[in-house]
């Protein structure tokens, strides 16, 4: 298989994040991939392989009653090993919700999502919606 271009493997990432294919997320992603989760809420922290994300991603899903949501709304950026993709992500649960924009910040290497960085335009906010640790 020939190397993917950051840029690539982004598209593909978040192509099948759209589509609710998180296996075929999960697949892009290395087996010692280092997730860094912002903030000072209940899943803040560094989240380490596969199954750590995939842990990750299924209690956001739980915490917000199935209804986090990620879109791209603007172009991936590049720099070397580096993908930066603006988002906008959502999420609502009883008494509430979350709505705003952010960066994810992929590092691929060898085809592979070695490590993802987030940011969010409201880290107190962010932080309300998932709750405290």
């Amino acid at each position: 298989m020939s190397e993917q271009t950051p840029a690539a493997v982004a598209a593909s990432y978040f192509e099948s994040l759209s589509k609710g294919d998180v296996p075929g997320a999960l697949a892009l992603f290395d087996p010692q991939v280092v997730w860094h989760q912002p903030g000072a809420n209940r899943f803040s922290g560094d989240h380490v392989g596969v199954e750590g994300v995939g842990a990750l991603l299924g209690g956001m899903m739980e915490a917000s009653e199935g209804s986090f949501g990620l879109t791209v709304i603007g172009a991936t950026m590049v720099n070397g090993e580096f993908a930066a993709v603006p988002v906008r992500f959502t999420g609502t649960r009883v008494g509430a919700s979350m709505d705003m924009a952010g960066v994810d910040l992929l590092t691929v290497r060898d085809g592979k999502i070695v490590e993802v960085h987030l940011f969010s335009e409201d880290a107190a906010a962010e932080d309300a919606f998932w709750g405290r640790p």
